[in-house]
């Protein structure tokens, strides 16, 4: 029985762990971070997308830095970016969820990895987009943050992986500064990004719409 009760209780610990994780990341979600700027400056708009795993941040073209637009495949007709950042076998081979695997899931969140930035090119604006209004100021530290999340070459330019697109023409793959962990996830990347450019975002977000919420009407 005394072998019994253990193992029940180690079963009850191993469940614990991702109950806790639950609750801890659905709590901080909904505890946001106030933007400083007022409305009124808000001239502009990015906007924030999902696919249901990897959040993104889309820019329009003309509101991207020459340094930000510097070595980023761009065709003319390109008129808005998406940027993501994740790990590097978990975004390359996890599209969608119904691609996740338990082992790809265990090395982003717990093994030491690599990291990428995801960039996807449209030519016009999509529907399901959520608008974030934003301020010249905020705008350009938002460039700041997503400039500082590229890793560079000795010669000072963003390192491309060819041929690891989802699609042929329209997204591409970059190194990327960071670890990524069950902490610091790709929808936690956009978080912060959106923090640290004085936006509204969440305490503490692993999950897509834990901070689609606070710019959704």
């Amino acid at each position: 029985m005394r072998l019994v009760r253990v193992f029940l209780k180690g079963i009850c610990y191993i469940f614990l762990i991702p109950i806790s994780y639950l609750l801890i990341s659905l709590i901080l979600s909904y505890i946001p971070v106030s933007e400083t700027s007022g409305e009124a400056s808000k001239t502009k708009h990015v906007y924030l997308t999902t696919n249901g795993v990897h959040l993104d941040i889309v820019m329009p073209k003309e509101y991207m830095s020459s340094d930000l637009k510097k070595d980023l495949i761009a065709r003319q007709s390109n008129r808005y970016f998406a940027f993501g950042w994740g790990e590097e076998n978990f975004y390359i081979n996890t599209p969608t969820w119904g691609d996740l695997t338990f082992s790809t899931a265990f090395t982003a969140a717990f093994l030491d990895n690599k990291t990428l930035v995801h960039i996807t090119r449209y030519n016009s604006k999509r529907e399901k987009w959520v608008k974030v209004p934003i301020t010249e100021t905020q705008l350009k530290k938002l460039n700041t943050f997503l400039i500082e999340t590229f890793t560079y070459s000795e010669n000072g330019e963003k390192i491309r992986i060819p041929t690891k697109g989802y699609t042929p023409s329209r997204d591409d793959f970059y190194r990327a500064r960071g670890k990524y962990a069950f902490y610091k996830t790709c929808n936690s990347w956009v978080n912060t990004g959106l923090k640290q450019s004085d936006l509204k975002g969440s305490l503490w977000t692993p999950f897509d719409f834990g901070v689609l919420h606070h710019y959704r009407d």
